[in-house]
C-alpha cells in the first residue's frame, strides 16, 4: 500500500493565527480560553469560550469575498491557504483531478442561520441575504476551498459532530493510500460562538459554567463540569510519499492508520463502557499493522465532561491493558477548548508536531486528581520525549468515533 505523508499545515485557533504561533503556545502551555467577546453574555450562564483572538477578516480576505462567507468558511479558507503555501504545492504542475478536498464542519454556518432567521422574522423571509444558503450549508467550506485551490478531485464534507475532522483526515488518508488520489487537502473548520450555539449547548448542560478561564476546560480533573466551546480551523496537505519526494517537499510526518466506529448508544452521551472508542482505537492500530505497545502517546478527545473523560480512560485501558499506564495521554483542549468539527483536525496538527519535535503537550490547569482518570495525562507541563507513534482520538455526539494513527517520518 502507498505511504501517505503530511507536507503542509495551516491553522487558526484560540492559541494562534498560524502553525508557528499555535505550536509555540501549545509547547508553552498557553491557555487560549477567556471571557467571551463576540456576544453579550450578561444573561448567559456560560461566560467563557475559546475564541480566535484579535480576528479581523480583512487581514486575510478581500472585503467583498469575506462578506459572502460565514465565519466558519473564512477560517477554513485562511487555514487552507497557509497549508498550500507551506506545502509548496503548485496546482499548475499537478493533475487537478488527482487532488481532492475533504473538509468537515460539525455545524456549518450557524452564525449566518441565526442572523438571517432574525432578519426574516422582522423584515420578511424574502428580505434575507441571497447568500444565506451558500453561507450556511456545512459543505460550503470544502467547496470554497476547492474553488480557491483549483483541486478538482473528490470534494466532500463529512459531518459527524465532534469526530468530523478525524473522519475527514482518515478518509483522505485512505483515498491516497488506496490509489484514488495523489494529494488531499483535508481537516475541519468551525465558527459557531453565537447566541444559538452557546444557548443550545448550555440548555443541554454540556458547557462549563465556570467563570475562571483557567478552571473551565480541565480534562480529567475531578472538578470538571463541561466543555468550553472553541472555534477555528485545522487543515493539512496529505500526499503519496513518492509524489512528495519527487517534488522535493518537506515532510512533517506520516499517517499510517485510521479507525471509525459508532457507539449506537445515545444521541449525546458516550457509551460508559468505552467499547466503541476502544474498537475505534484498535481499528486504527490494526489498519497500520503495528502492535499496540508501539504507541507512545495519545492526544485524547478529553473534553472536560465527566462522561467523556471517564469513558475514554476506560477505553484506553481496555485497548492497552497494563501498558495504558506507560502511555502519555494528554488533552490539548485544556488550551483551546473544544472546536467541535474542527477539534480533531487541530489536534491532528498538534500530534504531528509532537512527533516531529519530540515534545508531548501538557494537559494544563490540572489540579484535582480523579480516580476514574488515573492515566499519565502529562499534567500542567509538557515534556520532551522520543516518540514514534501517536493516536489522536475524537468522539462525537451521535456516538461517532474516529481515530487516526500518526508516525514520526522516517525516510
Amino acid at each position: 500500500m502507498r505511504r501517505v505523508v503530511i507536507t503542509g499545515i495551516g491553522t487558526i485557533n484560540p492559541v494562534g493565527h498560524n502553525l508557528e504561533e499555535s505550536w509555540e503556545n501549545v509547547k508553552k502551555g498557553v491557555c487560549g480560553i477567556g471571557l467571551t467577546q463576540q456576544i453579550d453574555t450578561t444573561d448567559f450562564k456560560v461566560k467563557v469560550s475559546g475564541e480566535v483572538k484579535d480576528y479581523n477578516p480583512a487581514d486575510y480576505l478581500d472585503r467583498k469575498e469575506a462578506r459572502k462567507m460565514d465565519r466558519y468558511t473564512q477560517f477554513g479558507i485562511i487555514a487552507s491557504r497557509e497549508a498550500i503555501k507551506d506545502s509548496g504545492l503548485d496546482i499548475e504542475k499537478e493533475d487537478p483531478y488527482r487532488c481532492g478536498t475533504i473538509v468537515s464542519s460539525g455545524i456549518g454556518g450557524l452564525i449566518t442561520i441565526t442572523e438571517q432567521t432574525l432578519r426574516g422574522a422582522s423584515k420578511g423571509y424574502e428580505k434575507i441575504s441571497p447568500f444565506f444558503i451558500p453561507m450556511s450549508i456545512s459543505n460550503m467550506a470544502a467547496g470554497e476551498i476547492a474553488i480557491d485551490t483549483g483541486f478538482k478531485g473528490v470534494c466532500e464534507c463529512i459531518v459527524t459532530a465532534c469526530a468530523s475532522g478525524n473522519n475527514a483526515i482518515g478518509e483522505s488518508f485512505h483515498k491516497i493510500r488506496d490509489g484514488y488520489q495523489d494529494v488531499m487537502l483535508t481537516g475541519g473548520t468551525e465558527g459557531c460562538i453565537c447566541p444559538m450555539g452557546v444557548g443550545g449547548f448550555t440548555v443541554m448542560q454540556a458547557l462549563s459554567t465556570s467563570q475562571d478561564p483557567n478552571r473551565a476546560s480541565i480534562p480529567f480533573d475531578a472538578e470538571r463540569g463541561g466543555f468550553v466551546m472553541g472555534e477555528g480551523a485545522g487543515i493539512i496537505i496529505l500526499e503519496e510519499l513518492e509524489h512528495a519526494k519527487a517534488r522535493g517537499a518537506k515532510i512533517y510526518g506520516e499517517i499510517v492508520g485510521y479507525g471509525a466506529s459508532c457507539d449506537a448508544h445515545h444521541i449525546t452521551a458516550p457509551d460508559p463502557t468505552g467499547a466503541g472508542a476502544a474498537a475505534c482505537m484498535i481499528g486504527a492500530v490494526e489498519d497500520a499493522g503495528i502492535e499496540r505497545e508501539q504507541v507512545d502517546y495519545i492526544n485524547a478527545h478529553g473534553t472536560s465532561t465527566h462522561l467523556n473523560d471517564a469513558g475514554e480512560t476506560k477505553a484506553i485501558k481496555e485497548v492497552f491493558g497494563d501498558y495504558a499506564y506507560k502511555l502519555a495521554v494528554s488533552s490539548t483542549k485544556s488550551m483551546t477548548g473544544h472546536l467541535l468539527g474542527a477539534a480533531s483536525a487541530v489536534e491532528a496538527i498538534f500530534t504531528t508536531m509532537a512527533l516531529k519535535d519530540g515534545f508531548i503537550p501538557a494537559t494544563i490547569n490540572y489540579k484535582t486528581p480523579d480516580p476514574e482518570c488515573d492515566l499519565d495525562i502529562v499534567p500542567n507541563e509538557g515534556r520532551e520525549a522520543d516518540i514514534k507513534y501517536a493516536l489522536s482520538n475524537s468522539l462525537g455526539f451521535g456516538g461517532h468515533n474516529a481515530c487516526i494513527l500518526l508516525k514520526k517520518y522516517e525516510a
